[in-house]
């Protein structure tokens, strides 16, 4: 892929009705569970970014088929799959690819994988996946680079998570969905995308009881068949261009959201001086708001943290805190998930934005001043997303660096973005 940059010029106010793509967080674990089927399998609502196409590439090498039918719908067929090694450089370039261990246990009682690959936001353990995988009658061995899970046959189990891992549990649920008898999983994750996947299953064929709940029992079954179903509009693209309106004094219209997906998000928006409003199924942000920082009780710091669903997501930490550089107000973040998250904030202040720096898990951001145009590089999805935010709000011009990271996880957030006034130039990097 040819490196390329984005150029923004910040201050312009957008205005308009703009529409979230599917989410990404339900789009991969859906693709992973079209190997546990023979037969067609069509997804509606599939965000065309670079980690749907890797992990159709990844399937495709295989043996899967898979057509674009429309613009974003594909139709996956996997009967000619008869491999079980997936592709190592492929798989490196995604961290969803570590779903394929549950679906090809499903589908061969069989994966080789090497570990994912993803966003360095700190330590991802996968020991919860081995967990659930070891329960359900697998054997797990790491030689030269690469996992091997098999099993001579998957059994139903009791299994307790010991943390409510979002893709541990897609993976257990895939795994358990084909196993003989029944599995119950606790301190399940019930995160929507989750709650997505589970759907998808039951459309092929899965018993699955639980769902949106911690706790999932799910009866196995001897096959599974094809389906249609559509992904979720992506809750965490919500958050991110309702944070945008925010801190460019825009008022949008973001259409077709799920409302109980957006309790928590709109009330840390809300001690963040953020207002939304649900008109059905779209979230109105007002223009020009007066953005301050609402302190706790007794006229504490205000404080915002995440943790597993239904809690604030840690994806939109990095939003939440470049919308309380322009808040007035002090306000604290913990973000207890990942120990890298917090790093990006380097940016932010050199940008102008008044932020301690705790620990790799605490900043303190003093918000309200302006930000200066500066030159920057994406380091994750989130962290990137956040940075054009904080780009679209500066004085001046920035330009930000290794822009495919954004591309993993927000759909020609360029074009989108521009059609509602912004002015954001994809160039080649020189």
């Amino acid at each position: 892929m040819s490196m390329e940059k984005f150029v923004i010029e910040g201050g312009r106010k957008l205005s308009g009705k703009v529409r979230p793509g599917g989410s990404k967080n339900e789009a991969l674990p859906c693709l992973a569970a079209t190997l546990l089927s023979d037969e067609p399998i069509t997804l509606r609502n599939v965000p065309r970014i670079r980690d749907v196409e890797v992990m159709l590439e990844v399937m495709a090498d295989l043996g899967g088929e898979h057509e674009w039918i429309e613009e974003n719908v594909v139709r996956v067929v996997n009967k000619n799959v008869n491999r079980t090694d997936l592709n190592q450089e492929l798989c490196r370039k995604v961290r969803a690819s570590i779903l394929f261990a549950g679906s090809m246990l499903g589908r061969s009682q069989r994966c080789e994988l090497p570990p994912p690959g993803g966003d360095v936001i700190g330590r991802r353990r996968l020991d919860t996946h081995f967990l659930a995988l070891r329960a359900l009658g697998a054997t797990i061995e790491f030689n030269e680079g690469r996992f091997t899970f098999e099993a001579d046959k998957l059994h139903g189990a009791e299994i307790f998570m010991d943390e409510a891992s979002v893709t541990a549990t897609e993976n257990a649920v895939m795994a358990a969905a084909l196993a003989q008898g029944t599995t119950v999983i606790r301190n399940a994750a019930c995160e929507p995308h989750v709650q997505g996947l589970c759907r998808m299953l039951v459309a092929m064929g899965a018993r699955i009881q639980g769902i949106g709940t911690n706790i999932l029992t799910i009866e196995g079954t001897k096959g599974m068949w094809g389906c249609e179903h559509t992904i979720g509009p992506d809750y965490l693209e919500v958050g991110s261009l309702a944070g945008l309106a925010a801190v460019t004094g825009s008022e949008l219209t973001i259409e077709g959201v799920v409302p109980d997906d957006l309790r928590m998000i709109r009330l840390v928006f809300e001690k963040l001086g953020v207002k939304t409003e649900l008109r059905g199924e779209d979230l109105f942000v007002p223009g020009d708001q007066d953005l301050v920082i609402r302190d706790d009780m007794n006229n504490a710091m205000a404080k915002v943290d995440d943790a597993p669903w239904p809690a604030f997501p840690t994806d939109l930490m990095s939003i939440a805190i470049t919308v309380a550089t322009q808040s007035k107000g002090t306000v604290l973040f913990f973000e207890k998930m990942f120990e890298g998250r917090m790093f990006f904030v380097d940016s932010l202040i050199a940008m102008g934005a008044k932020i301690v720096f705790c620990d790799p898990h605490r900043v303190v951001v003093v918000g309200g001043g302006e930000l200066i145009g500066s030159t920057l590089e994406s380091p994750d999805v989130r962290a990137g997303m956040a940075l054009l935010i904080a780009a679209m709000c500066a004085r001046g011009t920035s330009t930000i660096y290794n822009v495919r990271q954004i591309d993993r996880g927000y759909e020609r957030i360029d074009e989108k973005l521009n059609a509602l006034g912004a002015n954001i130039k994809r160039l080649p990097v020189e």
